[in-house]
């Protein structure tokens, strides 16, 4: 019987062994070198640094995978200060093992994948009932009200029955293009819940790029709507598909704008890195964890603008209303997704529901603190798992806030033309985000002292609270006015 042998690594194959003391500024320090390997053979010694491996800068053992394209490969190595030329090692017969980075990076992806399809079908669908419940509310009717208590279950009944129709696809449409697109709608708003940061150490990815990736895959968004509404073959959906493609790509440039306003003053893309620069320095009590005075909304009358800039260009992004004009029904029946049915059609919607979530936590990491508890400095959360589930729940908290504000507007407002809604972001919110970049950069090249900082985020606060009571009494004499009965008056 052939005996099992053990697959090599590209270390093990090349004689290699690798110190512990490697820097950390990147590359491998060599510590043993085995007689007669393709690395003795090519002149490495002990103490030299792999600095390159492929063509591949190395900064870790996983940078020395091999890609199998070439048998003998060039290896970097610096001696000293000395950066000696690369020599080509012998990989004849080589024949890896699976690299453990590749195989913990598919077991991260799946427990991901997991964890999104076990919270973000849920918040969905809570969504969607707390949607119809507020705005039956808002309508003096009562909304869903039959399956389970106060409705609740209205989500899942409506996710079996559209289980059970009929997948009707169009003869004359372009049928793998039809089948693709909600799917790639799906993709582009799930894969944001990769470096959603719910907790301080409850994320799935804490990309250093954290801020740009979500730019990057909300994009599949409108490459989905655009393509179900051209593979319909059907005039409605094709003009609600290209509505959405130009509305999407033209409220991206102001909402980045706002974003790299944050990035400029935090100086990282990690969103773990914006939420925690929210904070105070320690020096007192009131000077620990993220006190609202030191959230970005507050942080300056510029920071205090951006965030409304901010979020409306993410209802526009988000097609919800008042820019809800790609699936406008008196114009254009259901925009793109007027030939889709069950299943296909709820993925449509279930994207947009799950994304009402996601423009709501991140506009909360952004500007809101995030998952910081006020009071409690970083090192003290992360040192209990009680105060670790707290900022999860603020976090929480404050993202059901904007969901509930997001739900608000659109029953609030009127639809606008897409006029309207063209003319409102290239002639204002385009020139305020520019205007706003520039008074940002200018207000960190000035270097406002901490003291002065503080000051005005103290202001800012203070002229949002006295906003927000002279809103809630002008409301209570509104409900007073129209002589509500007083179990219904929520102010009362």
């Amino acid at each position: 019987m052939k005996r099992a042998t053990r697959k090599a690594s590209e270390l093990e194959y090349l004689g290699l062994t690798v110190s512990a003391d490697s820097p950390a500024s990147g590359g491998l320090l060599i510590e043993k070198v085995r007689p007669s390997s393709p690395a003795e053979r090519r002149g490495v010694l002990p103490g030299d640094l792999i600095v390159s491996f492929q063509g591949i800068k190395v900064l870790s053992v996983g940078d020395m995978a091999s890609t199998g394209f070439s048998e003998t490969p060039d290896l970097v190595v610096k001696r000293g200060t000395q950066d000696l030329p690369a020599v080509q090692v012998d990989m004849k017969g080589f024949e890896g093992a699976p690299p453990i980075d590749l195989l913990a990076a598919g077991l991260v992806l799946g427990i991901a994948a997991a964890v999104i399809a076990l919270f973000m079908a849920p918040t969905a669908g809570i969504i969607t009932w707390v949607e119809r419940r507020v705005a039956g509310r808002m309508q003096s009717r009562i909304g869903p009200n039959r399956a389970g208590p106060q409705g609740f279950l209205v989500w899942l009944a409506d996710g079996v029955k559209s289980i059970l129709k009929e997948d009707i696809i169009p003869t004359e449409s372009d049928q793998w293009l039809f089948r693709l697109a909600p799917y790639l709608v799906f993709m582009g708003v799930s894969a944001t819940f990769v470096v959603m940061p719910f907790g301080q150490k409850l994320i799935a990815a804490d990309l250093d790029i954290g801020i740009l990736f979500v730019i990057a895959v909300t994009s599949l968004v409108t490459i989905g709507l655009m393509t179900g509404g051209w593979a319909s073959n059907n005039k409605w959906s094709l003009l609600g598909g290209v509505r959405s493609a130009a509305q999407i790509i033209s409220y991206e440039i102001p909402g980045a704008v706002a974003i790299v306003c944050l990035v400029m003053m935090t100086g990282s893309l990690r969103l773990q890195d914006i939420i925690a620069a929210q904070g105070g320095t320690g020096s007192t009590v009131l000077d620990v964890g993220g006190w609202p005075w030191y959230w970005y909304v507050f942080r300056n009358p510029i920071t205090f603008g951006l965030f409304f800039l901010y979020f409306t260009t993410a209802l526009a992004e988000g097609n919800r209303g008042p820019f809800d004009l790609p699936e406008a029904e008196s114009e254009l029946v259901a925009g793109y997704s007027t030939e889709y049915s069950g299943m296909r059609y709820l993925f449509f919607f279930f994207a947009e529901w799950a994304n009402v979530f996601v423009m709501a936590g991140i506009a909360s990491a952004l500007f809101l603190g995030g998952w910081q508890i006020p009071g409690v400095s970083p090192a003290q959360q992360e040192a209990s798992l009680a105060l670790q589930l707290v900022g999860v729940g603020i976090f929480l908290a404050k993202s059901w806030v904007l969901i509930f504000v997001v739900i608000w507007v659109k029953w609030t407002l009127p639809r606008v033309r897409i006029d309207q809604m063209m003319n409102l972001c290239w002639k204002w919110f385009v020139p305020l985000s520019f205007g706003a970049f520039l008074l940002t950069a200018l207000w960190m090249v000035a270097g406002v002292p901490k003291s002065v900082e503080l000051v005005i985020s103290v202001l800012t606060f203070v002229v949002w609270g006295a906003i927000m009571v002279h809103f809630i009494r002008r409301v209570q004499h509104n409900l007073r006015e129209s002589r509500i009965p007083l179990h219904l008056n929520p102010f009362i």
